[in-house]
């Protein structure tokens, strides 16, 4: 990957991505040792240009940013940083220094708390028990869920057809757990019909 520093006096902006919700996180900088540094240990790493050192997000505050991917803009002087925030990213708390989570991307943070409930086997889950009931039992409740959904769509409740839609796409994405693929797996399938 080769950037240049030189337009910057030796530093980059380095926009910071979800991987999973593709929500704007946050705006850094990074010299070329922060980028090695990033690259080699998986945890996003810039330059404090008011610290006058590398800065690795999350150091005092443990919500670090887990490297997923870096793409470097057509001119070779920006970089996307794509990450899976292990906490809050911006100093207020919020998800992200420009506004808090956005409804958009939504789905994948769900489908990311779907797997946390059913990886930790959490016995007070509804997720995490209709799961443990096997595959045929999360079918059903897609098939009623369905069901539910087109019988709503006959009718004129916009409130109830929107509710009986989210019920059918939880418990379709607790299937997808089932049956160890993702929701960005359906989308590829969809992007390649396009």
């Amino acid at each position: 990957m080769k950037l240049d520093f030189s337009k910057g006096d030796g530093l980059v902006p380095a926009i910071v991505q979800d991987a999973q919700t593709l929500q704007v996180l946050m705006l850094g900088y990074m010299n070329a040792e922060a980028l090695q540094r990033t690259q080699e240990s998986k945890q996003v790493t810039f330059y404090s240009r008011s610290k006058q050192r590398l800065w690795k997000k999350g150091e005092s505050s443990g919500n670090t940013l887990e490297l997923v991917d870096i793409q470097v803009d057509c001119d070779a002087d920006t970089l996307l940083i794509l990450a899976n925030p292990q906490g809050p990213t911006c100093h207020t708390g919020s998800r992200s220094c420009f506004r808090d989570e956005t409804a958009k991307g939504f789905i994948y943070a769900i489908e990311e708390t779907i797997h946390r409930r059913i990886d930790s086997n959490n016995p007070d889950s509804y997720t995490n028990k209709l799961y443990r009931q096997g595959i045929n039992k999360m079918a059903q409740k897609v098939g009623e869920e369905a069901v539910e959904l087109v019988i709503e769509a006959k009718d004129s409740n916009e409130d109830l057809f929107k509710n009986e839609a989210a019920d059918l796409l939880y418990h379709f994405l607790i299937l997808l757990k089932a049956k160890n693929l993702s929701l960005s797996a359906i989308e590829a399938v969809l992007k390649s019909r396009a």
